[in-house]
């Protein structure tokens, strides 16, 4: 004979399992906006049955169900997915500071427009023909320094600018790094409590939904490699490692940049921020560096006029002659002092010597010399000298020189090579700038590319993911009607044994009474 009690064992058990079911439905809902969250699962498995009991063994055929039972509560994740997200995420990370990097120097140089370093050159060229007209004119001269001032502004102040940049990436390097640092400690916290609640026989999806977004941002500030072990997640970049089962090891800027440079940080902001700085921010300076300093000193070819003074002597042809620049050529003109005296340089380093040594002009401390700065009058036009009346004398409606300066626009300069290679050997002060400009709207074209399609990656591998672990509201409400009507049900069982018992024990055995 069944226990007479049994049913109520069986409803019991249906009540509390629904009850569970529609509870995490609950909390299904409640999260479905959570970032990281991962939907969750109430595992139901039917009940052990047991043989009908009695004194001998039961001839009636199967055995006694004893209804359902939850056995765990799971979230429904794919380990694949998140390796692939992460992935990606560390390319999109890399290429978005190589992008925003890119963007920054094309605003630093900004071209084409007015005000670039371009336009501040075609103006200093253009003054130097203007003088050429009237070689005498005092205005003509002040117009050259002021363009001359200009040119050393606009180099200036693209130097600073990138040094600006450079900082600030240095910066954001540390700030980064403070990230990793503060995340990793998140991570082994929750190792240590995920650890000791599963000791414990629980089974803690929410910490662990916690622990893996926090790996997913990390993932966007460096490429991650994660290893599951007992103690939870192992976690190191390149070989640094950061996260050791319920350890922290904090990482510094030279640890990150040591693994950058072994080519094991390759992914991530992190990476990105490294690589603008000491690729792109540092090959642009040198360009740039480069370029100002052959303007004042590199070697180009001038053809010197019959007539022209020329080592004391006067050139019965034309000649040909090699000179460092603008410095070298200004310097074979004569001033209108008596006696003529050869012209200084134009443009100077901000500091000759540094510790003894001297230093060469670079973007950051070209300056125009003190001498022409502060009496235009010393800037030289005449290349010709005469004997007026026993006295030598600068001819002083000659223009030689300022038209050689002017054609200076159209000469070739042998430039100073750069440590990446980048730039040309030769060719004019434009070209030059040109091949730099060029170069560099190329870079920021085929990084924002890159940007865009690992922003397309990133999206794309995110929706087959949100597609497994996303809560579906539409989804939950379905679940949630069905395991409503069973918990319905499984209470009007309760309800029916419930009456079958008051039968029982109320109203046998009372015939006769």
């Amino acid at each position: 004979m069944r226990s007479t009690f049994h049913g109520i064992e069986t409803a019991k058990r249906s009540l509390f399992a629904n009850q569970a079911t529609i509870n995490t439905i609950g909390h299904n809902i409640s999260n479905a906006n959570t970032p990281g969250y991962s939907r969750q699962r109430v595992n139901l498995v039917a009940s052990r049955p047991i043989e009908a009991p009695g004194f001998m063994r039961s001839n009636t055929p199967g055995q006694l169900g004893t209804g359902v039972e939850f056995t765990s509560i799971t979230r429904i994740r794919e380990q694949y997915l998140d390796d692939q997200f992460r992935n990606a995420n560390s390319s999109y990370g890399g290429w978005s500071i190589q992008s925003s990097t890119l963007g920054k120097l094309e605003t630093i140089f900004n071209e084409p427009s007015d005000s670039g370093l371009r336009t501040v050159l075609d103006n200093f060229w253009k003054s130097w023909t203007d003088l050429s007209k009237d070689p005498e004119n005092i205005t003509g001269r002040k117009i050259v320094r002021e363009n001359a001032l200009a040119l050393v502004d606009a180099f200036n102040t693209t130097s600073k600018h990138l040094e600006d940049l450079d900082k600030d990436l240095t910066a954001n390097i540390e700030v980064k790094v403070s990230e990793v640092n503060s995340i990793a400690g998140s991570i082994a916290n929750l190792n240590y409590e995920i650890k000791r609640l599963e000791d414990l026989g629980d089974n803690p999806n929410d910490l662990r939904d916690q622990r893996d977004y926090l790996v997913d941002q990390l993932s966007h500030i460096a490429n991650t490699t994660v290893t599951h072990t007992a103690n939870g997640y192992d976690i190191s970049i390149g070989t640094q490692n950061i996260v050791t089962g319920p350890n922290a090891i904090p990482a510094t800027s030279a640890q990150i940049e040591a693994q950058f440079t072994a080519g094991r940080l390759n992914g991530g902001e992190l990476s990105g921020m490294i690589l603008s700085r000491d690729k792109y921010v540092a090959d642009y300076k040198e360009q740039i560096d480069a370029m100002a300093n052959t303007l004042v000193n590199g070697q180009i070819t001038v053809t010197l006029p019959a007539g022209t003074m020329y080592n004391g002597a006067k050139l019965a042809a034309d000649q040909q002659v090699t000179v460092n620049g603008i410095n070298g050529l200004h310097k074979l003109g004569y001033l209108f002092t008596n006696p003529p005296q050869q012209a200084g340089d134009v443009f100077v380093p901000a500091s000759y010597k540094v510790n003894g040594v001297m230093v060469p002009v670079t973007a950051g401390n070209i300056s125009l010399s003190k001498e022409i700065t502060d009496d235009p009058m010393m800037i030289a036009t005449s290349m010709r000298t005469e004997i007026v009346n026993g006295v030598n004398e600068t001819v002083k409606g000659n223009n030689t020189l300022a038209n050689l300066m002017a054609d200076l626009k159209n000469n070739s300069f042998a430039f100073t090579p750069t440590s990446s290679g980048n730039g040309i050997s030769s060719g004019t002060i434009d070209s030059y700038y040109q091949s730099v400009i060029g170069q560099l709207g190329v870079q920021a074209q085929e990084a924002e590319r890159q940007y865009m399609n690992q922003y397309d990656i990133v999206n794309q591998v995110e929706s087959s993911r949100q597609s497994v672990m996303g809560v579906s509201l539409d989804e939950e409400m379905s679940e949630l009607i069905k395991f409503q009507h069973a918990y319905s049900a499984a209470a009007r069982f309760m309800t029916s044994i419930d009456e079958t018992l008051d039968k029982v024990i109320n109203g046998m055995g009372i015939v006769g009474r």
